[in-house]
């Protein structure tokens, strides 16, 4: 499970450290490029919505399989592309694919477990998951060094097809009784059952707008820290890395907290805190001391609310796993991918630093909610 829901950071976190490179290769703007890590996420968010329904209905190995020689093929085809409008549309599909390591994931977990345990779960494979960013930059700034940003699609690519064949060994999690009955497109009605959901909705919501602050910097880092602050590439992958470990420790620590409650308010706190504080100091050109400094706490309070939230969302909404999943993972690349572009408009530190403060100041909002919402439940 942790090595599927790794694909997510492995596409958008691996060929991170080539972006300034790719810039000069396709002869183009940095927005462009930043497209590229866009229409991934986008795909992510499309894909999720498309292998949700269909893993309720024919089980979770079928369309896991499907989505990985989709992977194959629009990775072999970003080796080879032309022009950036062609790599961008690629990375769309590309995304599509991996999107159903990463909804297919979450469902296992939710078939084989619920409750304390299914925080466990999400922590552990949150905490396995917590390698692949640190690995994903580093080796991506190493093949950088060596064979330019195509050596790094051909890991991808090689990484694809070991998975593909590991899964002939993939035991089914979910059984015929307990797949829908309904057609494919009757079964697309579970996420009308899924919107109305209020708990759900705000938990997504809460966890969709942590996605977007960790989209923004992962859209921005590259050019701050090897543009501004004038580190190698290899030297961003391993600040990139330190962070991963980081959000690694916070989602291992979110399954230590007895009160749920307690998390949120913590994380949501911190997050909040951190993120003005980036604010400041991007805006006044600080140290980069201080920068990477408080990204370890960002990071850290983004680990404990992407796995106790995602854990009581997934709670509210078991019944319908494999759709809440989709919905859950969706929204979070959804609002990742409408972020992304928007911090390199302009003036990127100051662009950044104010897209850190607005959305850190809505999910608070919505933490206030859920916390609310429970107190006239209980």
């Amino acid at each position: 499970m942790g090595i599927l829901t790794a694909f997510g950071p492995f596409i958008t976190d691996m060929y991170l450290p080539a972006l300034p490179s790719m810039k000069i290769y396709f002869s183009t703007t940095v927005s462009l490029v930043q497209l590229g890590l866009t229409a991934s996420m986008f795909g992510i968010a499309a894909g999720q919505l498309l292998f949700g329904p269909l893993s309720d209905k024919y089980g979770r190995k079928s369309p896991l399989m499907a989505a990985m020689f989709l992977f194959i093929i629009s990775t072999f085809a970003c080796i080879f592309s032309p022009n950036i409008i062609f790599f961008t549309v690629l990375r769309f599909f590309q995304g599509i694919a991996a999107a159903g390591g990463v909804v297919i994931a979450r469902s296992i977990a939710a078939d084989k477990f619920k409750g304390k345990n299914l925080t466990k779960s999400l922590a552990i494979v949150g905490g396995i998951n917590g390698i692949a960013p640190v690995i994903a930059p580093v080796l991506g700034g190493i093949m950088l060094e060596y064979t330019g940003w195509k050596g790094i699609f051909i890991i991808l690519l090689i990484l694809g097809i070991g998975i593909t064949l590991s899964l002939t060994h993939f035991d089914e999690s979910l059984s015929t009784p307990r797949r829908s009955k309904e057609s494919f497109f009757k079964s697309l009605e579970l996420f009308k059952i899924v919107f109305k959901n209020k708990p759900f909705i705000l938990y997504v919501t809460q966890v969709s707008l942590a996605m977007a602050i960790l989209f923004a910097y992962i859209s921005a880092s590259p050019f701050i820290i090897q543009s501004h602050y004038g580190f190698s590439a290899f030297a961003f992958s391993l600040f990139f890395a330190a962070n991963a470990v980081s959000i690694g420790a916070g989602a291992w620590g979110a399954a230590l907290f007895k009160n749920q409650d307690n998390c949120l308010k913590l994380s949501s706190a911190g997050i909040i805190i951190s993120c003005f504080m980036l604010c400041l100091i991007l805006m006044n050109n600080a140290n980069i001391i201080i920068f990477e400094a408080l990204l370890l706490v960002l990071c850290f309070m983004l680990g404990l609310t992407f796995t106790s939230s995602t854990a009581a969302a997934m709670n509210s909404a078991r019944r319908q796993a494999g759709t809440a999943s989709a919905v859950l993972g969706a929204m979070g690349f959804l609002f990742g991918s409408i972020v992304s572009p928007i911090v390199g408009i302009g003036n990127i530190l100051f662009a950044t630093g104010i897209t850190f403060a607005l959305l850190s100041l809505i999910l608070g909002l919505f933490s206030f909610l859920i916390l609310r919402q429970k107190n006239k439940n209980a």
